[in-house]
């Protein structure tokens, strides 16, 4: 039986007369990446909040490990990289690391492998305030690592990195969920979310609206979406066998449909003037867009 990194069972959080999180329930295996994802104010910084112990539970249950987060033995067990940086404007790679090693209960010694792990072993000596972006993400990580950590929570991790650092990020902790790693992300990229995530957790309104795989969550959608120029109206539209959503976007309408052939030869066959035709496949995007209502920002 694999092993919950994390369980957060019925958990209520308030702010004031603000409900941010409204009876939620989320779980990580070892060796399981999970993304959440969902608007703005959707919950997820709170969420975080309680697995990481920074804030006291409400209502509902938080356990990382079996354990509470609050716990500073609990707390060793976990990796946590964040999207804000900021580190001192004196202290070398090195010397970050080796301190995040020691304040994770493990000899500084612990610093150099995962430097070289994170790619970062030439840089030891240099201030870190001093390295690009995708290097300062590095060195977060490595901080986050060196505690050699059963769950690792990533809050927007990735915000601001190239294409070739985020690449890179990702190769690094693949390596740690091979090794039985519990990963919890949160991210506004959701192409990242699709590529790199077991299941996807949808957060609105401070509840889960779905939790699946990314194939899992596509498939709550029309297989297709067809995309045209048309001279049918919206209600001669709708009556086309096998149309199940239609939206308008400017002087095009967009048609969702499980059966788009079927769609095609009977819309062909009422507007012979049919043009810039276009049939898509439905993506993670469109998923949460058609779960939550809003769209996830960019």
């Amino acid at each position: 039986m694999t092993t919950e990194v994390l369980r957060i069972s019925g958990v209520r959080h308030r702010y004031g007369a603000q409900v941010a999180l409204d009876g939620v329930d989320l779980a990580v295996r070892a060796g399981e990446c999970v993304a959440l994802l969902g608007p703005n104010g959707a919950g997820k910084t709170t969420l975080i909040g309680l697995a990481t112990g920074l804030l006291a539970r409400q209502a509902g249950e938080v356990a990382v490990c079996g354990a509470d987060p609050r716990r500073a033995a609990t707390r060793r067990r976990l990796g946590v990289v964040q999207q804000e940086r900021g580190f001192p404007p004196t202290e070398t790679v090195r010397e970050l690391v080796r301190g995040a090693a020691v304040r994770a209960g493990r000899s500084p010694d612990a610093a150099g492998p995962v430097l070289d792990e994170v790619g970062l072993g030439d840089l030891a000596r240099r201030r870190a305030r001093r390295l690009s972006g995708g290097q300062q993400q590095r060195v977060a990580l490595a901080m986050a690592l060196v505690g050699a950590p059963d769950l690792l929570l990533l809050d927007e991790p990735t915000v601001g990195l190239d294409v070739a650092a985020r690449r890179d990020f990702w190769t690094d902790l693949a390596r740690r969920r091979d090794a039985g790693v519990g990963l919890l992300l949160t991210t506004h990229v959701v192409e990242e979310a699709a590529a790199v995530a077991d299941r996807v957790v949808v957060l609105h309104r401070g509840r889960v609206v779905a939790a699946d795989t990314p194939a899992g969550l596509v498939a709550l959608l029309p297989d297709r979406t067809i995309s045209a120029r048309t001279a049918l109206d919206d209600v001669a539209l709708r009556a086309l066998p096998g149309v199940r959503t239609l939206a308008r976007e400017g002087d095009r309408v967009r048609v969702g449909t499980a059966e788009p052939e079927r769609v095609l030869r009977d819309w062909l066959a009422r507007d012979h003037g049919l043009a810039e035709l276009r049939v898509e496949g439905a993506g993670l995007e469109a998923a949460l867009l058609a779960l939550t209502g809003e769209e996830v920002p960019a």
